[in-house]
């Protein structure tokens, strides 16, 4: 079929896109498949959901027929308070997606191109073909070093250029897991020239290491140029309620409140974002869980014989050694959803996101079914 008349007048850059694909929803799998017992570990989700101070405020009477603070006044107090910045430094979002598509609006285009790594997250790419900018992909280290397929800051100095209009840097990344040593963050900010934005996506920040991060204030304080992005996704467990944002200097957060859609933010979830700071013992929580199940569901992994990129996040990236598609089905038969990698240009991996201790349990469990069948398929 012909495509309609006004294919013509949209851009390049969107014409070659591919829609960003999500995880594959729970309701998804039982209607395609039939079945009702499913697990999803796929799009790196709290497992313990989100706090129950959240929960009861999600409860209260919130107005939903009054438009929401389109400032987040309140919300933005507490993360000044939380973060020891002011509440000028604050940038909110529908999700940290959304601030990163406000850099992408405001500094890219033709001849404004995006800096990122290979097998970063997704939402660079697109974002940079959203402005019709070209894209400079930065090889990641190689798969012989210690931090295999992580970003090398190295290789983003030597191709920095003019055209490099913003750099992306997800620390730790999303899909591989891994992370950059604190003092390399700080010396690549020193080599980036300040007309240059550089977004450190630190949705994983809360599972990190405290003594890998790098000292955001300090590094805030020094470049005008750096924008932080959080999000309330991951450790908060409230994803659903699509709630971010963005630390930076006062002049780059007025900037991204320029082209910051008005209530972007929904009452909900500016009430439950209040609540959720306050609950940091929910936070330390699921971090705690994360931790221990993490390393028990890499010891597990490596135990039967599979690749596992040592992760800094809340997911596991686990090498197959060959095209992992067969496996990503046969979990799905199994009723267990974990992400495949090969949009991210690594066909042999699956990422698997850190559940409960039942739920990593039954992955395993189901794992080994897989990877039984396929043996067995390769002897007859």
């Amino acid at each position: 079929m012909a495509d309609p008349a006004f294919w013509q007048r949209v851009p390049e850059g969107i014409r070659a896109m591919a829609p960003y694909q999500p995880g594959m929803p729970i309701d998804e799998l039982r209607r395609r498949m039939g079945v009702t017992d499913v697990v999803k570990l796929a799009s790196n989700e709290n497992p313990l959901g989100c706090s129950p101070a959240v929960r009861a405020v999600l409860g209260r009477d919130h107005a939903l027929a009054r438009y929401p603070d389109g400032g987040g006044f309140a919300l933005k107090a507490r993360l000044a308070a939380f973060h020891d910045v002011a509440p000028e430094q604050i940038t909110l979002g529908n999700g940290s997606n959304d601030l990163l598509e406000f850099v992408a609006r405001i500094f890219l285009g033709p001849g404004r191109a995006a800096m990122y790594s290979a097998h970063a997250f997704a939402v660079y790419p697109l974002a940079a073909a959203a402005q019709n900018a070209p894209s400079v992909v930065v090889p990641a280290r190689p798969v012989d070093a210690e931090d295999a397929y992580g970003h090398d800051l190295t290789g983003f100095a030597r191709a920095l250029s003019d055209d490099v209009a913003a750099i992306f840097i997800a620390n730790p990344n999303n899909p591989t897991g891994t992370c950059l040593p604190a003092g390399a963050v700080a010396e690549f900010l020193g080599e980036v020239p300040e007309s240059t934005v550089v977004v450190l996506d630190e949705a994983y920040w809360d599972y990190q290491d405290p003594a890998t991060r790098p000292d955001i204030a300090a590094l805030l304080a020094r470049h005008p140029n750096l924008l932080v992005t959080r999000t309330f996704s991951k450790i908060y467990g409230m994803a659903a309620l699509r709630l971010g944002y963005g630390l930076s200097h006062p002049a780059l957060a007025d900037l991204l409140n320029r082209v910051r859609q008005p209530f972007n933010n929904n009452s909900l979830a500016l009430a439950a974002g209040e609540a959720a700071i306050d609950d940091q013992a929910f936070v330390a929580e699921s971090v705690a869980l994360n931790r221990t199940e993490r390393a028990r569901l890499e010891r597990a992994l490596r135990d039967r014989g599979l690749g596992v990129l040592p992760s800094h996040a809340n997911f596991v990236a686990v090498d197959f050694g060959r095209d992992a598609a067969p496996m990503h089905q046969g979990l799905l038969e199994q009723g267990v959803i974990v992400r495949p990698m090969g949009s991210y240009q690594m066909p042999h991996f699956l990422r698997v996101t850190v559940g409960t201790e039942a739920e990593n349990t039954r992955f395993l469990t189901a794992l080994d079914t897989v990877l039984a069948a396929g043996s067995a398929d390769a002897a007859s």
